[in-house]
């Protein structure tokens, strides 16, 4: 059959075309390798999207689907603290006031009550080192539930609440005859687009969690559990046993009501340290509870009840502060630590706090008002907003969309900000710490020069008794092996896990993409 001119021409366009996709025939070498990868049976049925460019000049070095949408998963985590970043600045820090309503005696008996108006500090003291920095673990303990890595951070989650008690204690006030209340009134509550705690609210003690500790001793045995935070708001009834070494591990935690929380199930004997967790029903209340108890350690009587629900009693109108004495203040890091927390760990609670916390820096109360100023911001710095989409701050909501380009187009705007290196150190680092801490082996050429943000999404196939992985993302900054500095987004959305073929294995391949343009360019 013979084809006219036209045809062969377009057919050459097209070849042409599909080329510049991947990369121009001096590229032949990072082209064939990359393609190896993409094309392995395991993705079959799975869409890439791609985008490698120089960060200075903006040159293509590799390009695939870079304009279709993908689900981005926790990459959505680079828009929200950038945004935040953006709204509050890395140098601002929340304050978190107690404040005395009624009058105090010569003899330090306060008529009247202790309130505390929450501010939004996502780690309220419980995370703060030595150095003032806020502590992390790569396998942080919200998500504890789903994993037998996480660990805990050494401070004490109570810290900021005993410091505002010792705050209190040193002001003159011995007996408070009133009741001690929390203003959460700072932004509307919300829930959490991603796995872990699922409340988004101003008040956070120890991300509104109870970690629990589990570890084995003998065969036949109970084990040995221990808990933190330790308050009588909660009766813990622990009932798990320590079994042969062949044995599984199996943890369940129910919710009794009225404050009863069961923890029950077998852990083999030599099992390490297990973490679990357990997201408290009501955030004011706990916090009510663990603050009267704090100000009880601190010597300060308090004639209500730890135990009791958080009262009904009217809280001051916004205004009516300025006339109340502060008596106590907790001052958080800089922002600078919570986003590095947020994105070493891939945070989802704080993460989708950040567009309230944003909301709320412009007098707004809500998510879609934070998403919405996030939107304006990223129009300014010169992303089409309109060609992507977010329905949360963290990366699990089903309307969150992006494109390698508009994420790499943020990437390079975040370069010419004079808060670049904060956002950089935020980052986790290929091989080295946070999300990308096993990625790639300690012997790879490009453990330490990269520093990018994880994402992983995927549901459960009830049909096939297996899952299908939404979403696995790698999108941030590279230093290769001749100097060159590049930023790169990469998306796979859509393939089957079954087998060894595990999100494990796919953060691996986008390890291993990473150490290819690293090699090669």
């Amino acid at each position: 059959m013979r084809y006219p001119v036209r045809f062969w021409t377009c057919c050459m366009a097209a070849a042409a075309l599909m080329l510049g996709a991947r990369g121009s025939l001096a590229d032949d070498k990072l082209n064939q390798r990359m393609e190896e990868l993409l094309s392995a049976p395991h993705y079959k049925h799975a869409h890439w999207g791609l985008l490698v460019m120089d960060m200075e000049s903006g040159e293509t070095v590799y390009e695939l689907n870079a304009d279709k949408l993908f689900a981005p998963a926790s990459t959505t985590k680079l828009y929200s603290v950038a945004a935040a970043l953006d709204a509050l600045g890395a140098d601002y820090r929340f304050e978190t006031p107690i404040y005395r309503r009624g009058k105090l005696t010569e003899g330090g008996e306060l008529d009247g009550d202790l309130i505390l108006v929450a501010s939004g500090d996502l780690t309220m003291g419980g995370r703060t080192t030595a150095l003032g920095e806020i502590a992390f673990t790569n396998w942080d303990h919200t998500y504890a539930n789903g994993n037998d890595e996480a660990t805990l951070t050494e401070p004490d989650p109570l810290a900021g609440l005993n410091e505002l008690a010792r705050q209190v204690a040193a002001a003159g006030i011995r007996r408070v005859r009133g009741d001690v209340l929390i203003d959460d009134r700072l932004f509307d509550k919300d829930t959490s687009t991603g796995s872990g705690p699922s409340q988004l609210t101003p008040i956070l003690v120890n991300d509104n969690l109870i970690d629990f500790v589990i570890e084995p001793t003998e065969p036949g045995q109970p084990a040995k559990v221990t808990w933190r935070p330790q308050t009588a708001a909660f009766r813990i009834d622990v009932k798990m046993q320590t079994v042969a070494k062949d044995r599984p591990l199996e943890t369940w935690i129910r919710d009794l009501g009225q404050g009863r929380v069961l923890l029950h199930g077998t852990i083999p004997a030599g099992h390490k340290p297990l973490v679990r967790v357990y997201e408290v029903p009501d955030a004011v209340a706990f916090a009510r509870s663990l603050l009267i108890e704090a100000l009880q350690r601190a010597g300060v009587t308090v004639g209500a009840s730890p135990l009791a629900d958080h009262p009904h009693t009217p809280l001051p109108e916004r205004g009516e502060y300025e006339s109340m004495p502060v008596v106590a203040k907790l001052v958080s890091p800089p922002f600078s630590e919570s986003a590095r927390l947020i994105l070493k760990v891939s945070h989802n609670l704080h993460a989708s706090t950040l567009p309230l916390l944003v909301a709320a820096k412009n007098d707004k109360r809500t998510l879609s008002d934070g998403l919405r100023l996030q939107h304006d911001f990223l129009v300014r710095v010169g992303v089409d907003a309109d060609t992507i989409s977010f329905g949360g701050g963290a990366g699990g909501a089903r309307a969150d969309y992006v494109t390698p380009r508009a994420t790499v187009t943020l990437l390079r705007y975040m370069t010419t900000r004079p808060d670049f290196d904060v956002y950089h150190r935020a980052l986790p680092s290929l091989g080295v710490d946070g999300t990308l801490a096993t990625v790639v082996s300690a012997g790879s050429s490009a453990r330490g020069q990269i520093h990018a943000k994880t994402g992983t999404l995927s549901w459960s196939n009830l049909m096939n008794g297996g899952q299908l992985l939404s979403s696995k993302a790698l999108a941030g900054y590279m230093t290769t092996s001749r100097g060159r500095k590049l930023t790169f987004a990469l998306f796979v959305n859509h393939a089957h896990l079954r087998g060894d073929i595990n999100t494990k294995r796919i953060g691996s391949d986008l390890g291993r993409l990473c150490e290819i343009i690293y090699d090669e360019r």
